[in-house]
């Protein structure tokens, strides 16, 4: 593969059960760190992989229905967390940010996206056609909080389909190119969000695969642990989420040595987040 950089850091972060990630696990609060990705392209420039929550998440649910969003998931986010602020560790400013993969549509994935004017919007066919369909009324529903979306997003996107060149997959059947280079491949992973995607890269010292809430616990698709049932009532498909942790199941028996990152499992990011904003680590 093409090689990158990569840092991987935390917007924020949600307090949820560790019992809700693996079915039979301590009935504590753990933190659901919101993780995103900075990418340096050789070409493209600044990429990031998805946003963080920022402080809009608070005045976005200030009443119902969206109220109901923020009484379920207590969120913990200061201006200091918020990308765009993180962003000033690397002298790179909100307008120096090009490119944005958007995994799925959630709160802790895209609240950032209007801090950047500049750049391109990527997400997959489904996630944009659910966010397009679903009322603003009954958005919260699915973890959606339209007004986190740039007015003018439709005419800065495209949809990854469209755009990024398909590929066979032996595990997952196909996967996108985005850039046409070998540098950032796109995998389906539907279930927890409609049209959920994930992100296979690779830098000079290790090869990743960013698979954002296909799973929330490494333990899930290293021994097919399932979460509660009770879930599925915040799922968008059961039986798409347990195929899609099937093939990276598959991929992780296939590429042992690839690193393969849940967005909110801890046990992961830690050993990759760093208070050290240095684009050489990982």
């Amino acid at each position: 593969m093409k090689e990158v950089k990569l840092f991987l850091g935390y917007a924020g972060f949600c307090e949820a059960k560790e019992s809700h990630s693996i079915r039979g696990e301590a009935n504590k609060d753990i933190k659901f760190h919101a993780l995103f990705g900075l990418i340096k392209h050789p070409e493209q420039g600044w990429i990031l992989y998805d946003t963080g929550y920022t402080k809009r998440f608070y005045t976005c649910t200030k009443s119902y229905p969206n109220k109901f969003y923020a009484n379920i998931t207590k969120v913990f986010v200061t201006e200091a967390d918020e990308i765009k602020n993180q962003l000033k560790h690397f002298g790179i400013k909100p307008a120096d940010i090009k490119h944005i993969i958007i995994t799925h549509f959630h709160a802790d994935h895209v609240a950032g996206l209007k801090d950047f004017d500049e750049a391109t919007f990527y997400c997959s066919r489904k996630a944009f056609k659910q966010y397009k369909e679903i009322s603003t009324f009954w958005a919260f529903s699915k973890a959606i909080l339209k007004d986190l979306i740039p007015k003018n997003f439709d005419k800065r996107l495209k949809i990854i389909e469209d755009y990024g060149k398909p590929l066979n997959d032996e595990i997952f059947g196909k996967k996108h190119d985005l850039f046409n280079d070998d540098s950032l491949l796109i995998y389906d992973l539907p279930g927890h969000a409609a049209g959920q995607i994930g992100v296979e890269l690779k830098t000079l010292k290790q090869q990743y695969f960013l698979i954002a809430d296909a799973c929330w616990n490494r333990k899930s698709y290293e021994e097919m642990l399932l979460p509660p049932a009770i879930v599925k009532l915040f799922f968008d498909s059961w039986q798409d989420f347990k195929d899609s942790l099937q093939k990276v199941n598959l991929f992780h028996k296939k590429f042992p040595k690839i690193t393969i990152v849940p967005t909110h499992c801890s046990a992961t990011t830690s050993a990759l987040v760093s208070n050290n904003y240095d684009l050489d680590v990982l």
